[in-house]
């Protein structure tokens, strides 16, 4: 499976073991950066990039990480196509990919451990959408919601 991972200061330290325990159970792993610890850096700078890799179908997977996991979370999902969750438990990074086909995963760095951080990116990568009828239905009322959205702040320019 093709994973990419970002991170800005606040996630730096926790995206390089993630990255390491990764390639290690044979992920391959695309890193957005950041690639050295810049306290004054930006997730955006970092998550976007990600985030439009996934969409574009570069990536079949995206891990976000900043200091709580909230900017990168808020970040991604402005990027259409992106059904991104701030998990921290390994139930919801489950059953956000099974009932939401979630397709990137937002960690905070300074909220949570190595070992439960891989243990949600573990559930995340290893569940699959259910396509059951009523999340399908759930699905196109979100995009539904966001192409609206869309194709207001187009008329508008």
């Amino acid at each position: 499976m093709q994973i990419g991972i970002a991170a800005d200061h606040g996630g730096f330290a926790l995206k390089n073991q993630l990255k390491l325990r990764l390639h290690e159970a044979g992920y391959t792993v695309e890193d957005f950066g950041a690639a050295t610890l810049d306290a004054g850096d930006d997730y955006p700078d970092y998550v976007i990039p990600l985030a439009r890799a996934v969409v574009a179908g570069e990536l079949e997977r995206g891990i976000a990480i900043c200091g709580s996991g909230v900017g990168a979370s808020v970040a991604a999902n402005k990027v259409s196509g992106i059904r991104c969750g701030l998990c921290h438990d390994h139930f919801s990074a489950r059953q956000g990919v099974e009932d939401d086909d979630m397709n990137m995963v937002c960690l905070g760095g300074r909220v949570i451990g190595v070992e439960l951080a891989w243990d949600v990116v573990f559930a995340f990568l290893n569940a699959s959408f259910s396509e059951a009828e009523r999340h399908c239905r759930r699905l196109r009322k979100v995009d539904a919601i966001q192409a609206a959205s869309s194709d207001r702040s187009n008329s508008n320019h």
